[in-house]
């Protein structure tokens, strides 16, 4: 399968999918020493995020969760790459603040809700500069 996005900020990306069945919020949601979701609230609560392609149907809003987004950055416990239903420039500032500070960077793509619900957990996916996600396993 292979589906292209709208690329908020390019890069390469391989790794398992982790596609979240609610929206998340990254601040007191996701543990930034651990990179696992750790609101015991969330369905998915204490997956890995870290070095998984994150597809995120929505965010709950927190402006902190840029600051989550690069302490994960900072210890290598980030996401492998972000795919939102939506844009969202809180999650896209920590990236972009994490690259600014040589703690390397990862693809933020769009992809809408309805082509996210294509995408399951554990698929093996890459995710090339111009958005394109294509499921290799």
């Amino acid at each position: 399968m292979l589906t292209t996005g709208s690329v908020l900020i390019d890069g390469v990306a391989m790794g398992p999918l982790l596609r979240l069945v609610e929206p998340i919020s990254f601040w007191g949601g996701v543990d930034p020493r651990t990179g696992r979701i750790s609101d015991p609230r969330h369905p998915d609560h204490d997956s890995e995020i870290a070095g998984r392609i994150l597809v995120l149907p929505g965010m709950i809003g927190s402006s902190s969760s840029s600051y989550i987004m690069l302490e994960l950055m900072a210890i290598r416990r980030a996401p492998a790459a972000l795919v939102l239903a939506v844009p969202d420039a809180i999650l896209g500032l920590g990236v972009v603040v994490a690259r600014e500070m040589d703690y390397g960077s990862i693809p933020v793509v769009v992809l809408p809700g309805e082509q996210q619900a294509a995408l399951a957990t554990g698929q093996l996916a890459r995710i090339s500069q111009d958005g394109r996600i294509e499921i290799l396993a």
